[in-house]
């Protein structure tokens, strides 16, 4: 098996004290577990730089919760993907569902932002999903396959490979819902089975496919001990050192039983 990976997005939370003593506590947490599993804090861009100092010392890596579309130039407001892999950020969410209700934001411009991001050798964190009116009438498979195909399936092989992507059902992200274990598990076999036809056999079981929705430390074990559910994207729980280490060591467990 291959080691999990669990992402913190803080989302525009915490103050400039609260966002260091947090980066503090989870890296001293994590200190001596010898972890295979993947770890990157997402705060906000104001803290991104105190995350990439303790980076050095610390088993985790970082990443941005979003980027701009465009290179660089006269985008009042923007942050560009090259700023972001000057500060030493790794990773970068991009089309979570946040963005796309309350920004418009559309398949293309994901599709832009990916590349961008591959330019600036940062890992884009593909978020797809769908709404609870889509999942009622049975068109989450349809929703979902578009969203990957529009937003991804240009790249070529070489660059997808270099591509997280996230799938947040919408109903379950801050609400308490949590998608169970088997619908999160056939979601993310129909991804891999998507990403079978368009790269191949070696690529799909490579990628990663994160489940984002509510993952806590009650639910984690359950779904990350499912064979197509890679890690997590940790929303709220990732903003107490002490639930989203449980979380991290949820995926250890997995690992060192598989």
């Amino acid at each position: 098996m291959k080691p999990k990976m669990v992402i913190g997005n803080w989302k525009m939370n915490k103050s400039f004290e609260e966002a260091d003593d947090l980066i503090i506590a989870i890296g001293e947490q994590i200190a001596g577990l010898r972890l295979e599993t993947g770890v990157v804090l997402c705060p906000p861009f104001l803290y991104l730089e105190l995350a990439t100092d303790q980076a050095q010392e610390a088993d985790f890596t970082v990443g941005a919760q979003n980027c701009s579309e465009f290179k660089n130039g006269a985008v009042t407001g923007e942050i560009s993907a090259e700023m972001l892999a000057e500060l030493g950020v790794e990773f970068c969410i991009i089309g979570h569902s946040e963005r796309r209700k309350f920004f418009n934001e559309s398949n293309d411009t994901i599709a832009q932002k990916t590349n961008i991001l591959l330019e600036n050798q940062l890992v884009p964190v593909v978020c797809c999903g769908e709404v609870i009116e889509e999942r009622k009438v049975n068109r989450h498979f349809e929703v979902v396959e578009k969203q990957i195909k529009e937003s991804l399936f240009h790249l070529s092989k070489e660059d997808f490979e270099s591509v997280v992507i996230a799938y947040e059902p919408v109903w379950a992200i801050g609400t308490g819902e949590t998608a169970t274990p088997e619908q999160a598990e056939e979601m993310h076999a129909f991804i891999r089975q998507l990403i079978e036809k368009r790269y191949g056999t070696e690529t799909a079981y490579a990628a990663y496919i994160l489940y984002g929705g509510s993952c806590n430390a009650q639910n984690a074990l359950d779904l990350f001990a499912k064979p197509n559910v890679d890690g997590g994207l940790i929303g709220g729980a990732s903003l107490k050192a002490n639930e989203f280490v449980a979380i991290i060591e949820a995926a250890e467990t997995v690992i060192k039983e598989n």
